[in-house]
């Protein structure tokens, strides 16, 4: 049974799970700007929560293609006030989603017990404060910066070139004392890919998956999707479930989705099915 140490917390990953995302940004592709007020944040979280999600995932700098970089004071002015409440209510596993090491430590102070970053811990002073924290951490691929990464995306076999820079930041952490249990990877989709190569992540997750270590998929309402479907941005929901339930078939332990009822059901269904239920 594969289980994720989340500081004290357990988190059992024998079923796939959700995160639910939570932008306290003006700024985020989809829902930039509507949950900036500390009430709206909290109301929003509570309600992915009751709709069945396992960790809510608190984002104060947007990672959308093309986004600016903010002040670490700003991100901590949007995120801590948030991590603090919810991870005093205690219903949900705490993640937050930064490359701050400044961050990383005032969450971990406030009660977040995942640290969720696109750029893999690499910067300096990041890999020491999540190795201290206990938390676990969830290390990502990216190709560039989220300022240029959709530019022009190259590679020569993506799939093994994904899965070569994991095992490199695998190893990274298990050197700075994070035990396995606390890993989780994520083949960054969307984050300087294009269509095909994100398609191609999904297609090959096993790969991935045969890692041994829980993988995370973030496909929610992107832009690939918008680009298969051919539907506006705001009509992102069926294609996005079907990208969550492809790659659960494919083994992906965490599905990080906005729409958490939505997804929460569709996730049953595919385990219904792979267990013949």
């Amino acid at each position: 049974m594969m289980q994720l140490r989340c500081g004290s917390t357990l988190l059992d990953l024998s079923l796939p799970k959700v995160m639910g995302v939570l932008n306290v940004t003006p700024d985020s592709f989809f829902d930039g700007g509507r949950f900036l007020r500390l009430g709206r944040a909290i109301e929003h979280a509570q309600g992915m929560i009751d709709a069945g999600a396992a960790i809510i995932d608190v984002g104060g700098e947007s990672t959308r293609p093309g986004a600016e970089m903010v002040s670490v004071e700003e991100e901590l002015r949007r995120v801590i006030p948030v991590v603090e409440q919810l991870a005093r209510a205690g219903r949900v596993i705490v993640s937050v989603d930064t490359s701050s090491p400044e961050v990383m430590l005032a969450a971990v102070a406030a009660g977040a017990s995942l640290i969720n970053d696109v750029r893999g811990l690499q910067r300096p002073g990041a890999m020491a404060v999540a190795a201290g924290s206990g938390c676990a951490v969830c290390v990502m691929h990216m190709q560039g910066e989220p300022q240029t990464m959709q530019r022009r995306p190259q590679y020569t076999d993506v799939v093994a070139e994904v899965k070569h820079y994991l095992q490199g930041r695998i190893a990274a952490c298990e050197a700075a004392g994070i035990g396995r249990d606390r890993i989780v990877i994520d083949p960054g989709f969307g984050f300087g890919k294009t269509v095909a190569h994100n398609l191609a992540l999904v297609r090959q997750l096993p790969d991935l998956v045969a890692l041994r270590l829980p993988v995370l998929m973030g496909m929610s309402r992107k832009s690939t999707i918008a680009a298969i479907t051919g539907r506006p941005d705001d009509n992102q929901l069926a294609g996005s479930i079907a990208l969550a339930v492809a790659a659960v078939l494919r083994g992906a332990s965490i599905i990080r989705a906005h729409d958490v009822a939505e997804t929460v059901d569709a996730l049953k269904i595919a385990q219904a099915v792979q267990a013949g239920v």
